[in-house]
């Protein structure tokens, strides 16, 4: 019988302490077999301490439970160019608010602007090591450190913003891959760019970093938020507070699955099993 471990979070302060010896559990098992004991009770008496002791050492541990959660690294995706209006530039007031929200939660939040970027015309994994020009290295370097990304987008023609997908594709899988991804979008209309976030989503997953389930959809921007980024409270019905428990359920997704992904890179490197490409994209082909 398997025995689950319920008491742990992801915000347990020795949580990786579990996770650590779990995957290393998991390795000795590839390695060796079955003869190397998992979190589980065995009825065999041969095994039987080595089966009841794992559990108990968790439990133990379960006792300095925490609710702290330790701040990630996050960048903040923006994608819109718009300078003037009509109708409304709603980019500064929606991407104000996500990256005050994102660091309220104890975040630290580094904004990537698409005006930082021409139009594609030769893609960072295309120089040599170390010879890219030295602002798209920077930038690399920022989304290679990244815990997780929050890319936010109005809908263009049921689209995402052309000038969000000509950052993503300046750079590799490799830089994205192994961690998660929230979708923020936004319109002056009612439907608040739904129908760009779902197709942001093929996009974010082919890059690696998967999108959480949970997205951001925020209607009639120009009244939702006033010029400052703050909730529009002068008008009826809206309310900080719900905003904030809205927000917090596409938030705390991307923590979940960005903080697990952390710890498991600490002791196992995705790209053993899944390395990165070094000539051409038919290197995933079948035989």
């Amino acid at each position: 019988m398997t025995m689950t471990m319920k008491m742990f979070t992801s915000n347990h302060p020795l949580s990786q302490i579990y996770s650590a010896i779990t995957i290393i559990m998991y390795q000795l098992r590839r390695l060796w077999g079955n003869s190397v004991p998992i979190l589980s009770t065995r009825t065999t008496q041969r095994r039987r301490k080595h089966h009841i002791l794992v559990p108990h050492l968790f439990m133990a541990l379960s006792c300095c439970h925490s609710t702290t959660t330790q701040g990630l690294n996050i960048a903040l995706l923006t994608g819109s160019t718009r300078t003037s209006s009509p109708p409304t530039v709603l980019h500064p007031r929606v991407n104000t608010y996500i990256h005050k929200s994102l660091t309220q939660r104890g975040h630290e939040v580094t904004r990537i602007d698409p005006d930082n970027f021409p139009l594609l015309e030769k893609p960072h994994f295309a120089y040599p090591t170390g010879k890219s020009p030295s602002n798209l290295q920077e930038i690399h370097s920022i989304l290679q450190d990244a815990d997780g990304y929050v890319c936010v987008t109005p809908e263009y023609n049921h689209s995402p913003s052309p000038a969000l997908l000509n950052i993503l594709n300046h750079f590799g899988s490799s830089t994205f891959a192994f961690k998660p991804s929230a979708i923020v979008t936004y319109s002056a209309g009612q439907w608040g760019g739904t129908r760009a976030g779902v197709a942001l989503r093929t996009t974010l997953s082919e890059l690696g970093c998967l999108p959480v389930s949970a997205m951001i959809h925020i209607p009639k921007a120009q009244e939702v938020f006033d010029r400052d980024g703050n909730i529009n409270t002068s008008k009826d019905g809206n309310d900080p507070e719900q905003w904030q428990k809205y927000c917090g359920r596409c938030f705390s997704q991307l923590e979940w699955w960005a903080e697990a992904a952390r710890r498991h890179r600490e002791v196992a490197d995705p790209f053993n099993e899944s390395p990165v490409f070094e000539k051409s994209p038919d290197q995933r082909n079948a035989p």
